[in-house]
Protein backbone atom coordinates (compact mmCIF):
# COMPACT_ATOMS: atom_id res chain seq x y z
CA UNK A 1 0.00 0.00 0.00
CA UNK A 2 0.92 3.62 -0.81
CA UNK A 3 0.46 6.49 1.91
CA UNK A 4 -0.81 8.49 -0.72
CA UNK A 5 -2.38 6.96 -4.30
CA UNK A 6 0.44 7.08 -7.13
CA UNK A 7 -2.52 8.12 -9.45
CA UNK A 8 -3.97 11.10 -7.05
CA UNK A 9 0.31 12.27 -6.76
CA UNK A 10 0.57 12.15 -10.94
CA UNK A 11 -2.35 13.96 -11.58
CA UNK A 12 -1.56 16.58 -8.73
CA UNK A 13 1.54 16.99 -11.00
CA UNK A 14 0.66 17.14 -14.13
CA UNK A 15 -1.91 19.90 -13.20
CA UNK A 16 0.47 22.01 -11.77
CA UNK A 17 2.59 21.73 -15.46
CA UNK A 18 -0.81 22.36 -17.24
CA UNK A 19 -1.81 25.69 -15.03
CA UNK A 20 2.02 27.17 -15.83
CA UNK A 21 4.54 26.48 -18.09
CA UNK A 22 6.85 28.47 -16.10
CA UNK A 23 6.50 26.49 -13.11
CA UNK A 24 9.90 25.37 -11.37
CA UNK A 25 10.84 22.18 -10.12
CA UNK A 26 11.18 23.99 -6.65
CA UNK A 27 7.53 24.38 -6.76
CA UNK A 28 6.79 21.24 -7.90
CA UNK A 29 8.77 19.59 -4.86
CA UNK A 30 7.36 21.60 -2.30
CA UNK A 31 3.65 21.22 -3.80
CA UNK A 32 4.27 17.29 -3.70
CA UNK A 33 5.97 17.49 -0.25
CA UNK A 34 2.68 18.63 0.60
CA UNK A 35 0.74 16.60 -0.44
CA UNK A 36 2.68 13.53 1.05
CA UNK A 37 3.13 15.33 4.45
CA UNK A 38 -0.38 15.75 5.49
CA UNK A 39 -1.43 19.31 4.02
CA UNK A 40 -4.27 17.07 2.51
CA UNK A 41 -6.61 14.37 4.79
CA UNK A 42 -6.84 11.30 3.29
CA UNK A 43 -9.56 8.44 4.32
CA UNK A 44 -8.17 9.02 8.23
CA UNK A 45 -9.21 5.53 10.40
CA UNK A 46 -11.88 6.71 13.00
CA UNK A 47 -10.67 6.26 16.72
CA UNK A 48 -11.71 3.32 18.21
CA UNK A 49 -12.75 2.85 21.47
CA UNK A 50 -10.34 0.64 24.56
CA UNK A 51 -9.99 0.29 27.89
CA UNK A 52 -7.34 2.81 29.67
CA UNK A 53 -5.03 1.83 32.11
CA UNK A 54 -3.41 4.83 32.20
CA UNK A 55 -4.66 8.87 32.26
CA UNK A 56 -3.09 12.07 29.83
CA UNK A 57 -3.10 15.34 31.01
CA UNK A 58 -1.86 18.25 30.05
CA UNK A 59 0.79 20.51 32.88
CA UNK A 60 0.69 23.66 30.81
CA UNK A 61 0.79 24.82 27.69
CA UNK A 62 2.07 28.03 25.44
CA UNK A 63 1.28 29.59 22.40
CA UNK A 64 4.07 30.77 19.82
CA UNK A 65 3.29 31.76 15.99
CA UNK A 66 2.24 28.94 13.59
CA UNK A 67 4.55 26.57 11.88
CA UNK A 68 3.14 27.28 8.58
CA UNK A 69 4.21 24.67 5.62
CA UNK A 70 7.44 23.84 7.94
CA UNK A 71 7.94 21.37 10.91
CA UNK A 72 9.48 22.81 14.48
CA UNK A 73 10.54 20.24 16.81
CA UNK A 74 11.02 21.57 20.75
CA UNK A 75 14.25 20.46 22.66
CA UNK A 76 14.70 20.24 26.41
CA UNK A 77 17.92 21.01 27.83
CA UNK A 78 18.67 21.33 31.64
CA UNK A 79 15.76 21.78 32.76
CA UNK A 80 14.48 24.48 29.96
CA UNK A 81 12.37 23.89 27.07
CA UNK A 82 12.79 25.56 23.65
CA UNK A 83 10.69 26.50 21.01
CA UNK A 84 10.39 28.79 17.58
CA UNK A 85 7.67 29.10 15.14
CA UNK A 86 7.41 30.47 11.05
CA UNK A 87 6.55 33.84 12.47
CA UNK A 88 10.19 34.60 13.87
CA UNK A 89 9.32 33.37 17.43
CA UNK A 90 12.20 31.98 19.85
CA UNK A 91 11.26 31.32 23.33
CA UNK A 92 12.59 29.97 26.32
CA UNK A 93 10.53 28.14 28.55
CA UNK A 94 10.88 26.43 32.15
CA UNK A 95 10.37 23.13 31.31
CA UNK A 96 8.72 22.17 34.81
CA UNK A 97 6.00 25.23 34.52
CA UNK A 98 5.88 26.38 31.49
CA UNK A 99 6.53 29.68 32.77
CA UNK A 100 8.31 31.93 30.21
CA UNK A 101 11.77 33.08 30.55
CA UNK A 102 12.70 34.90 27.62
CA UNK A 103 11.01 35.24 24.05
CA UNK A 104 13.16 37.04 20.77
CA UNK A 105 11.70 37.41 17.68
CA UNK A 106 14.45 36.89 15.09
CA UNK A 107 13.04 39.66 12.51
CA UNK A 108 13.14 36.70 9.40
CA UNK A 109 10.85 33.63 8.78
CA UNK A 110 11.81 30.33 10.72
CA UNK A 111 12.00 27.14 9.03
CA UNK A 112 13.29 24.66 11.19
CA UNK A 113 13.76 23.31 14.53
CA UNK A 114 15.72 24.59 17.77
CA UNK A 115 19.53 23.71 18.18
CA UNK A 116 20.77 23.84 21.71
CA UNK A 117 24.66 23.03 22.67
CA UNK A 118 28.13 24.86 23.92
CA UNK A 119 26.04 27.57 24.86
CA UNK A 120 23.82 28.35 22.58
CA UNK A 121 20.54 28.65 21.19
CA UNK A 122 20.41 28.20 17.38
CA UNK A 123 17.45 29.01 14.59
CA UNK A 124 17.47 28.86 10.51
CA UNK A 125 15.52 31.02 8.71
CA UNK A 126 14.11 30.79 5.05
CA UNK A 127 16.34 33.00 4.12
CA UNK A 128 19.54 31.02 4.42
CA UNK A 129 20.61 32.07 7.81
CA UNK A 130 21.40 31.11 11.48
CA UNK A 131 20.87 32.74 14.62
CA UNK A 132 22.57 32.34 17.32
CA UNK A 133 21.92 33.04 20.36
CA UNK A 134 23.35 32.58 24.28
CA UNK A 135 21.57 30.91 26.87
CA UNK A 136 20.08 34.05 28.48
CA UNK A 137 18.71 35.11 25.01
CA UNK A 138 21.24 37.77 24.13
CA UNK A 139 22.13 37.62 19.89
CA UNK A 140 25.88 36.09 19.41
CA UNK A 141 26.26 36.00 15.67
CA UNK A 142 24.59 35.53 12.25
CA UNK A 143 25.90 33.43 9.55
CA UNK A 144 24.07 33.12 5.77
CA UNK A 145 24.42 29.73 4.18
CA UNK A 146 23.37 28.96 0.54
CA UNK A 147 19.66 28.20 1.05
CA UNK A 148 16.79 27.69 3.83
CA UNK A 149 17.73 25.88 7.18
CA UNK A 150 14.40 23.06 7.18
CA UNK A 151 15.94 21.11 10.36
CA UNK A 152 17.72 21.98 13.91
CA UNK A 153 21.14 22.99 13.75
CA UNK A 154 23.60 20.75 15.72
CA UNK A 155 26.21 21.65 17.99
CA UNK A 156 29.66 19.52 18.42
CA UNK A 157 32.89 20.54 19.33
CA UNK A 158 33.29 23.53 18.67
CA UNK A 159 30.97 24.00 15.60
CA UNK A 160 27.80 24.25 14.79
CA UNK A 161 26.28 21.79 11.78
CA UNK A 162 23.85 22.62 9.96
CA UNK A 163 22.18 21.21 6.48
CA UNK A 164 19.97 23.42 3.99
CA UNK A 165 17.19 22.82 2.12
CA UNK A 166 19.44 22.30 -1.36
CA UNK A 167 21.16 18.96 0.49
CA UNK A 168 24.44 21.10 1.47
CA UNK A 169 25.77 20.47 5.20
CA UNK A 170 28.17 23.38 6.53
CA UNK A 171 30.92 23.68 9.66
CA UNK A 172 30.33 26.75 11.37
CA UNK A 173 32.80 28.59 14.08
CA UNK A 174 30.80 28.51 17.17
CA UNK A 175 32.44 31.53 18.26
CA UNK A 176 31.60 33.61 15.64
CA UNK A 177 29.69 31.80 12.60
CA UNK A 178 32.34 31.75 10.14
CA UNK A 179 32.38 28.72 7.89
CA UNK A 180 34.94 26.15 8.32
CA UNK A 181 33.99 23.31 5.90
CA UNK A 182 30.94 22.28 3.47
CA UNK A 183 30.13 19.24 2.70
CA UNK A 184 28.13 18.83 -1.39
CA UNK A 185 26.31 16.51 -2.97
CA UNK A 186 23.84 16.11 -6.23
CA UNK A 187 20.35 15.58 -5.53
CA UNK A 188 17.82 14.08 -8.14
CA UNK A 189 15.65 16.71 -9.67
CA UNK A 190 12.16 15.09 -8.00
CA UNK A 191 12.82 14.94 -3.75
CA UNK A 192 10.10 15.24 -1.07
CA UNK A 193 11.19 18.45 0.61
CA UNK A 194 11.61 17.71 4.26
CA UNK A 195 12.63 18.62 7.58
CA UNK A 196 15.25 15.43 7.97
CA UNK A 197 18.60 16.81 9.45
CA UNK A 198 21.60 15.49 10.96
CA UNK A 199 22.47 13.66 13.87
CA UNK A 200 26.17 13.71 15.18
CA UNK A 201 27.94 10.90 17.56
CA UNK A 202 31.52 10.34 17.90
CA UNK A 203 32.84 12.47 15.33
CA UNK A 204 30.58 11.47 12.78
CA UNK A 205 27.34 13.48 10.91
CA UNK A 206 24.77 11.26 9.79
CA UNK A 207 22.52 12.46 7.07
CA UNK A 208 19.73 10.85 5.12
CA UNK A 209 19.03 12.14 1.33
CA UNK A 210 16.87 11.37 -1.71
CA UNK A 211 17.40 8.29 -3.36
CA UNK A 212 17.51 6.25 -0.06
CA UNK A 213 21.00 6.88 0.52
CA UNK A 214 22.31 7.30 4.19
CA UNK A 215 26.33 9.32 4.35
CA UNK A 216 28.58 9.93 7.13
CA UNK A 217 30.55 12.34 7.10
CA UNK A 218 33.55 13.60 9.50
CA UNK A 219 32.23 16.67 11.81
CA UNK A 220 36.11 17.86 11.98
CA UNK A 221 36.54 18.75 8.32
CA UNK A 222 32.88 17.58 6.29
CA UNK A 223 35.03 14.72 4.40
CA UNK A 224 32.90 11.66 3.40
CA UNK A 225 33.94 8.35 5.40
CA UNK A 226 31.08 6.32 3.31
CA UNK A 227 27.53 5.94 1.85
CA UNK A 228 25.00 3.13 2.20
CA UNK A 229 22.09 2.11 0.24
CA UNK A 230 19.21 2.25 3.00
CA UNK A 231 16.84 1.99 -0.28
CA UNK A 232 16.62 1.51 -3.75
CA UNK A 233 14.37 3.83 -6.42
CA UNK A 234 11.75 1.02 -7.96
CA UNK A 235 9.24 1.80 -10.80
CA UNK A 236 8.80 3.63 -14.12
CA UNK A 237 7.60 7.16 -12.98
CA UNK A 238 9.48 9.96 -11.20
CA UNK A 239 7.14 9.77 -8.90
CA UNK A 240 7.39 5.92 -8.14
CA UNK A 241 11.40 6.44 -7.62
CA UNK A 242 11.20 8.35 -4.70
CA UNK A 243 13.12 7.00 -1.95
CA UNK A 244 13.61 9.54 0.45
CA UNK A 245 14.56 9.09 3.59
CA UNK A 246 12.61 12.23 5.03
CA UNK A 247 13.92 11.51 8.71
CA UNK A 248 16.51 11.69 11.37
CA UNK A 249 18.88 8.36 11.32
CA UNK A 250 19.29 7.14 15.06
CA UNK A 251 22.60 5.67 16.22
CA UNK A 252 22.79 2.79 18.95
CA UNK A 253 26.47 1.71 19.87
CA UNK A 254 27.89 0.25 16.85
CA UNK A 255 24.78 0.71 14.13
CA UNK A 256 23.35 3.56 12.96
CA UNK A 257 19.66 2.96 11.62
CA UNK A 258 17.72 5.23 8.97
CA UNK A 259 14.39 4.55 7.05
CA UNK A 260 13.22 5.72 3.98
CA UNK A 261 9.76 7.09 2.19
CA UNK A 262 8.83 4.36 -0.30
CA UNK A 263 12.11 2.19 0.84
CA UNK A 264 13.43 -0.17 3.63
CA UNK A 265 14.74 0.65 7.06
CA UNK A 266 18.29 -0.53 7.49
CA UNK A 267 21.25 -1.19 9.81
CA UNK A 268 24.60 0.20 9.18
CA UNK A 269 27.47 -0.94 10.53
CA UNK A 270 28.88 2.54 11.26
CA UNK A 271 32.49 1.59 11.16
CA UNK A 272 32.32 0.15 7.40
CA UNK A 273 29.22 1.17 6.12
CA UNK A 274 27.62 -2.05 5.62
CA UNK A 275 24.39 -3.02 5.95
CA UNK A 276 23.69 -5.51 8.55
CA UNK A 277 20.25 -6.09 8.00
CA UNK A 278 17.06 -4.35 6.08
CA UNK A 279 12.90 -4.81 5.27
CA UNK A 280 10.87 -3.07 3.52
CA UNK A 281 9.24 -1.09 5.78
CA UNK A 282 8.25 2.68 4.45
CA UNK A 283 8.11 5.88 6.73
CA UNK A 284 7.85 9.91 6.60
CA UNK A 285 8.32 10.55 10.56
CA UNK A 286 11.26 8.33 11.33
CA UNK A 287 12.08 6.18 14.41
CA UNK A 288 13.67 5.73 17.72
CA UNK A 289 14.97 3.28 20.03
CA UNK A 290 14.61 2.39 23.61
CA UNK A 291 15.98 -0.98 25.81
CA UNK A 292 16.67 -3.22 22.48
CA UNK A 293 13.45 -2.01 20.81
CA UNK A 294 12.95 -0.12 17.24
CA UNK A 295 10.10 1.88 16.61
CA UNK A 296 8.83 2.98 13.48
CA UNK A 297 5.84 5.30 12.16
CA UNK A 298 5.02 3.61 8.99
CA UNK A 299 3.78 5.93 6.39
CA UNK A 300 -0.05 4.82 6.40
CA UNK A 301 0.02 4.62 9.93
CA UNK A 302 1.38 1.39 11.78
CA UNK A 303 3.20 1.53 14.56
CA UNK A 304 5.99 -0.77 14.46
CA UNK A 305 8.50 -2.53 17.68
CA UNK A 306 11.19 -4.35 15.82
CA UNK A 307 14.23 -5.86 17.07
CA UNK A 308 17.12 -3.86 16.96
CA UNK A 309 20.10 -6.71 15.75
CA UNK A 310 17.82 -8.46 13.54
CA UNK A 311 14.69 -6.20 12.40
CA UNK A 312 12.18 -9.00 13.49
CA UNK A 313 8.82 -7.58 14.31
CA UNK A 314 7.57 -8.28 18.14
CA UNK A 315 4.15 -6.10 17.15
CA UNK A 316 2.34 -4.17 14.81
CA UNK A 317 -0.25 -1.69 15.71
CA UNK A 318 -2.59 -0.92 12.61
CA UNK A 319 -5.49 1.24 14.74
CA UNK A 320 -4.13 4.42 13.30
CA UNK A 321 -4.49 4.17 9.28
CA UNK A 322 -3.47 7.34 7.75
CA UNK A 323 -3.23 9.36 10.92
CA UNK A 324 -0.21 10.79 9.31
CA UNK A 325 1.88 9.90 12.76
CA UNK A 326 4.69 11.75 14.48
CA UNK A 327 7.84 9.90 14.83
CA UNK A 328 7.17 7.21 17.77
CA UNK A 329 8.29 8.29 21.23
CA UNK A 330 9.25 5.83 23.73
CA UNK A 331 8.75 6.54 27.85
CA UNK A 332 9.94 3.65 29.44
CA UNK A 333 6.52 1.42 29.93
CA UNK A 334 4.79 2.93 26.75
CA UNK A 335 5.25 4.40 23.39
CA UNK A 336 3.82 7.98 22.41
CA UNK A 337 2.51 9.20 19.08
CA UNK A 338 0.72 11.94 18.14
CA UNK A 339 -1.57 12.34 14.94
CA UNK A 340 -3.29 14.55 12.24
CA UNK A 341 -6.43 16.02 15.01
CA UNK A 342 -4.49 16.80 17.19
CA UNK A 343 -4.35 13.66 19.43
CA UNK A 344 -1.58 11.98 21.68
CA UNK A 345 -1.80 8.05 21.46
CA UNK A 346 0.19 5.96 24.16
CA UNK A 347 0.92 2.75 23.97
CA UNK A 348 1.94 -0.09 25.79
CA UNK A 349 5.62 -1.05 25.43
CA UNK A 350 5.59 -4.52 25.21
CA UNK A 351 2.50 -5.74 22.74
CA UNK A 352 1.20 -2.29 21.48
CA UNK A 353 -1.71 -1.64 22.88
CA UNK A 354 -3.59 1.46 23.62
CA UNK A 355 -2.56 2.64 27.08
CA UNK A 356 -3.90 5.99 26.83
CA UNK A 357 -4.94 8.91 24.39
CA UNK A 358 -5.38 12.82 24.98
CA UNK A 359 -6.45 15.34 22.52
CA UNK A 360 -4.32 18.62 22.55
CA UNK A 361 -5.31 20.21 19.87
CA UNK A 362 -7.01 20.69 16.92
CA UNK A 363 -4.55 20.83 14.20
CA UNK A 364 -1.76 18.17 13.04
CA UNK A 365 1.24 17.41 16.14
CA UNK A 366 4.98 18.06 14.41
CA UNK A 367 6.86 15.26 13.41
CA UNK A 368 9.00 15.08 17.01
CA UNK A 369 8.32 15.17 20.33
CA UNK A 370 10.38 15.06 23.03
CA UNK A 371 10.86 13.94 26.90
CA UNK A 372 10.77 16.56 29.66
CA UNK A 373 11.30 13.39 31.85
CA UNK A 374 10.17 9.80 32.12
CA UNK A 375 6.53 10.79 31.94
CA UNK A 376 5.85 13.89 30.66
CA UNK A 377 6.52 14.39 26.60
CA UNK A 378 6.72 17.92 25.00
CA UNK A 379 5.00 18.40 21.81
CA UNK A 380 4.36 20.94 19.64
CA UNK A 381 1.52 21.67 17.17
CA UNK A 382 1.23 23.14 13.14
CA UNK A 383 -1.20 25.96 15.09
CA UNK A 384 1.75 27.26 17.34
CA UNK A 385 0.44 24.98 20.05
CA UNK A 386 3.31 23.48 22.62
CA UNK A 387 2.18 21.11 25.41
CA UNK A 388 3.61 19.14 28.01
CA UNK A 389 2.09 16.12 28.84
CA UNK A 390 1.96 13.88 31.45
CA UNK A 391 1.06 10.09 31.53
CA UNK A 392 0.05 8.12 34.74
Amino acid sequence: MRFIKQSKLLLAILSLALVSACTTITDLKTDLSERVFGRELVDIEPLTEFEANATAKVLWQAKLGSAGNYDFSPVVEAGSAYAASSEGDLVKLDAVSGKELWHNNVGEKLTGGVGVGGSLVMVGTQKGAIYAYDIAGKLQWVSRLSSEVLSAPRYYDGLVIVRTGDSRIYGINADDGSRKWVYDRTSPALTLRSSAGIVVDGGAVYAGFAGGKLAAIRADNGKLLWEASVAQPKGVTEIERIADITSLPMVDGPLVYAVAYQGRIAAVDRATGRVVWNRDISSLAGLSHEDARIYVSHAIGSIYALDYTTGKTFWRQAALKNRQLTGPLPMGDRVAVGDVEGYVHFLKREDGAFSARIKIDDTPIMPQMVTINSDTLLAQSRDGGLYAIQIK
